[in-house]
């Protein structure tokens, strides 16, 4: 029996992959509780459209990550802090404070965990630090730390 899944099942296969079944585990387990639908000719049909839909709105994301990639090389990040005479900063700035930056100064969007700092940083200076935009795009972002 094919069954389409409408959510995750473990070790069965994702929401929307169509898989074969045993009839009694197809009717007694997987559609009694939800996790699946009888994979009849128009339900094969809708997850065929489905997947497709997907794939269509993961590539236009992944195009929309390089060209937003190749934006983010051209900027520059000014983040001013307070510091003491030998240039070291009353705290450090972590992601968080660099995404505020980009939102604030060009209006760019990324969370703070997309911003990858090898550690947070606690001096004055120049830096480039690694941003992940997408899953498989990344870029670089020129951050300035300068005294207030």
């Amino acid at each position: 029996m094919k069954v389409v899944l409408l959510q995750d099942v473990k070790k069965m296969g994702k929401k929307g992959d169509v898989v074969e079944v045993s009839d009694g585990y197809g009717r007694n387990v997987l559609i009694r509780k939800g996790l699946g639908v009888e994979g009849t000719k128009a339900n094969l049909n809708t997850a065929a459209q489905r997947q497709e839909s997907k794939v269509f709105k993961d590539q236009v994301a992944a195009d929309e990550a390089v060209i937003m990639a190749a934006q983010l090389k051209k900027v520059k990040v000014v983040i001013k802090v307070q510091c003491g005479e030998d240039g070291r900063i009353f705290g450090s700035v972590t992601g968080k404070d660099i995404s505020e930056a980009l939102e604030k100064q060009y209006k760019f969007k990324l969370e703070k965990k997309n911003i990858r700092l090898k550690s947070p940083i606690k001096t004055l200076g120049e830096y480039d630090v690694e941003v992940w935009v997408h899953q498989q795009v990344t870029s670089t972002v020129h951050v300035s730390v300068v005294a207030e």
